[in-house]
């Protein structure tokens, strides 16, 4: 069974991202476990695989969208530890640094991930935990 985690989405201000979907630039991205990053020994550019299960809102905490969808997305070019959002997905589904997704790690570079196993990150965020004192919205 693959990695399922729950993180928050690392970012610019919105403004800033606006500008960064825009060039196709570098915008919103999320951090993987320290567990597959030492396992994989994660490099800058490794594509890693799996279903976006859900979103949630940092301003409500609640449940934004549930797509349910397969991507592949790729790592930074500076580090493996960060795993870039693509533009298209951060416009489809409005993503700013005041939000989590919810996902489904398989494969890393083309390599399962835990086969015959079945794995939480310890990078899964709390309920309790998914309200934000602060947020600021998505500007299209």
């Amino acid at each position: 069974m693959p990695e399922k985690c729950r993180v928050v989405v690392c970012g610019f201000d919105p403004m800033l991202v606006k500008a960064y979907v825009a060039a196709n630039a570098r915008a919103c991205w999320w951090h993987i476990s320290d567990q597959l990053y030492e396992e994989f020994n994660m490099k800058p550019g490794m594509k890693v695989s799996g279903k976006l299960l859900k979103i949630y809102s940092g301003k409500t905490g609640k449940e934004e969208a549930a797509p349910n969808e397969p991507f592949e997305w790729q790592c930074s070019n500076e580090t493996g530890l960060a795993v870039v959002l693509p533009s298209d997905t951060i416009r489809k589904y409005k993503l700013t640094e005041f939000h989590f997704v919810e996902l489904l790690i398989d494969k890393i570079d083309g390599k399962d991930v835990y086969p015959g196993q079945e794995k939480i990150s310890k990078k899964w965020w709390p309920e309790d935990k998914m309200k934000m004192g602060y947020t600021l919205d998505y500007i299209g």
